[in-house]
């Protein structure tokens, strides 16, 4: 089971990665960040990065090194990773790579209550998605390809953990579609006979 981080927002983690570096202030922070595409890897809500420093600080994860001055703008405090800091960083990139943890991505909330809509939309919307998938399967790849020429693998490993995921996603979205269509598929007409009727399966009923 996953421990209960002090600061569990996954841009503390990559806050706490990126200090390993050198000292930063805040705005650093996030140009390096955009600058790195770090938004492509994680769910990063530009607004709370400050927030995120101030609750590192108050752990003692990170603390101010100093401050810098750009032209006439104001003062910026600087700030480092501490021993504390990257012992939790250490911890969590060990827990995170070596434990599977449940995740709840929406797509998958979405197959769960799928009876809601009728059949035929259902095929329709399994189609675009597919379509959608392929498009950007071929743009990933594309853009893999590009930066591989003068970017290591070490540094585009998340790139292709998530073009793996789409490319499963894609097959397996394409199997579904297949079942469904051909009717291999059990529950198809109750599901549609529902949509006409109204009448609920019941489907937890002896025969």
């Amino acid at each position: 089971m996953a421990k209960r981080r002090k600061v569990g927002n996954m841009l503390a983690l990559v806050v706490l990665a990126t200090l390993v570096e050198r000292p930063m202030h805040p705005y650093e922070l996030a140009s390096t960040l955009r600058e790195r595409g770090k938004q492509e890897s994680a769910k990063i809500n530009w607004g709370s990065l400050y927030t995120v420093v101030q609750n590192l600080e108050k752990h003692g994860f990170i603390e101010a090194s100093g401050t810098s001055r750009q032209g006439r703008r104001p003062e910026r405090t600087v700030y480092a990773i501490t021993d504390a800091g990257r012992d939790e960083l250490d911890d969590w990139m060990r827990e995170l790579v070596a434990v599977p943890e449940r995740e709840y991505p929406k797509f998958e909330t979405a197959l769960s209550v799928l009876g809601i809509l009728h059949p035929d939309e259902v095929f329709e919307l399994l189609d675009q998605r597919v379509r959608t998938l392929e498009a950007d399967i071929v743009a990933q790849r594309a853009a893999m390809e590009y930066v591989s020429k003068t970017v290591p693998r070490m540094f585009l490993i998340e790139g292709e953990f998530h073009l793996a995921l789409r490319e499963a996603e894609a097959a397996w979205v394409r199997s579904l579609l297949s079942d469904l269509r051909d009717g291999t598929m059990p529950g198809v007409p109750e599901w549609r006979r529902f949509h006409e009727t109204g009448e609920v399966p019941d489907f937890g009923s002896p025969q």
